[in-house]
């Protein structure tokens, strides 16, 4: 941690990486957690002291008391949602109203941004990107487009100004012959959300966090779904629709490139995928089954099974190289506690040459080229300390810190919040 730095923690794989849980685990060493991209289809899910939450909008620092979270302005928030989420937290003894700050700028999610999901994903045919429906890419796109509603809206002549939006969102489902739905009871919760919101401090967020950089308070900016789905950089077109990459912290809270301190980059000690795209290391066999089985691999918010593969070492350079990452934390090393071998893919052929480098379409083409290591065959899930980890663990280790050049100082080994080693 540096101080006058905030320090960046995202996915390096295609999300569902573990970030909710290392936020919980890191946020001591914080005074501030701030949320930089994303929205609702984001599933953070928690463990500890017996009890199970999954966070969609809110920051996963909000369990550790006394740390002010931010919602920043890169964020796009669905005020009914956002309230279901923020009730059941309060309902479990979390005290939010005064800890929990929403950027004014921050984009909001109509319920016909959900209904023109559909309809533009149902008009895709089977070019289907597999999106959660939640309405974000229609949101991400009247933000772009200079269409957008904003949170400082709702201050402001707010009826008039979302009558304009919702008629222009109808025309254009008029326009896709997309007329059978109904928002009636969507759009009276999502009514009450909007008065939900007025509750919270609605701030400045690019000012607040400069300012609290100034005063020496230490800042950690989460980031959700993965680099590989990164808008630029991921598996175009089977991407979100914000930039989930490190630069995305800057964009999303308004902070400069030079107050960028520690990256720590998150990944498991395999992959996985939810949706369609390409998928390089998928397993179709009974070794994806068992890791999907064993890793409980089905999306916190949707249930979506999740596809399921060995480690890509190609990808996570590439996610390395565009994050700057300087720390590596390793998820899920337990899920692979039974298995005799591993492999882990350390390069590509690409229509039969080989590459380390990750090519600009890996949808065609791609056969990946793997190493196998000996298994660990070992239950690590009741160990305190590294110096327990079997010795065929600590080369598979070792072995990825070589491949990647960055070193693993963080490895869990089960999903609460004490299963977590850092390493010395």
């Amino acid at each position: 941690m540096n101080k006058g730095k905030v320090d960046v923690l995202l996915g390096l794989q295609w999300g569902d990486e573990g970030k909710g849980k290392v936020v919980d685990v890191m946020t001591p060493q914080y005074d501030v957690v701030a949320r930089f991209q994303g929205g609702p289809n984001a599933g953070h899910t928690l463990e500890f002291e017996g009890q199970k939450y999954v966070l969609r909008s809110i920051p996963s620092g909000i369990f550790q008391g006394g740390k002010i979270n931010i919602i920043g302005n890169g964020v796009v928030l669905a005020p009914d949602l956002f309230m279901d989420e923020a009730k059941d937290l309060e309902r479990s003894g979390h005290e939010l109203h005064s800890r929990l700050h929403i950027s004014r700028k921050a984009h909001l999610i109509m319920p016909t941004h959900r209904v023109l999901d559909a309809a533009l994903e149902a008009a895709k045919g089977k070019s289907k990107v597999g999106t959660t429906g939640k309405g974000i890419g229609p949101t991400y796109t009247d933000k772009i487009s200079r269409n957008g509603l904003r949170v400082g809206d709702i201050f402001d002549n707010f009826e008039e100004k979302y009558a304009a939006h919702k008629a222009r969102h109808e025309q254009m489902l008029r326009d896709l012959h997309y007329t059978d739905y109904d928002i009636t009871e969507v759009e009276e919760k999502w009514m009450m959300g909007i008065e939900f919101l007025k509750q919270f401090p609605i701030v400045d967020s690019e000012h607040e966090i400069n300012k609290l950089l100034k005063e020496g308070k230490s800042i950690l900016c989460e980031g959700a779904q993965g680099t590989m789905l990164d808008i630029d950089f991921g598996s175009y077109p089977f991407v979100t629709s914000s930039n989930t990459i490190c630069a995305g912290a800057c964009t999303g809270l308004g902070i400069g490139p030079n107050k960028i301190g520690e990256v720590y980059g998150i990944m498991k000690a395999y992959c996985t995928r939810v949706g369609a795209g390409p998928f390089p290391t998928e397993l179709f066999d009974e070794t994806g089954a068992t890791i999907r089985n064993l890793g409980h691999e089905y999306g916190a918010v949707t249930g979506r099974e999740r596809r399921c593969g060995w480690i890509d070492l190609v990808a996570l350079r590439y996610s390395i190289m565009v994050n700057g990452v300087t720390q590596l934390i390793m998820m899920k090393s337990d899920v692979l506690d039974g298995f005799d071998s591993i492999k882990a893919c350390v390069a590509y052929t690409k229509n039969g040459e080989l590459t380390e480098d990750f090519p600009y379409d890996i949808e065609q083409g791609i056969e990946p080229v793997y190493v196998e290591l000996k298994g660990w065959k070992t239950d690590m899930t009741q160990f305190t300390s590294e110096e327990q980890f079997p010795p065929e663990f600590k080369e598979y280790v070792t072995f990825l810190e070589q491949q990647l050049a960055t070193p693993i100082k963080i490895i869990s080994i089960g999903p609460d919040r004490e299963q977590t080693i850092i390493r010395k």
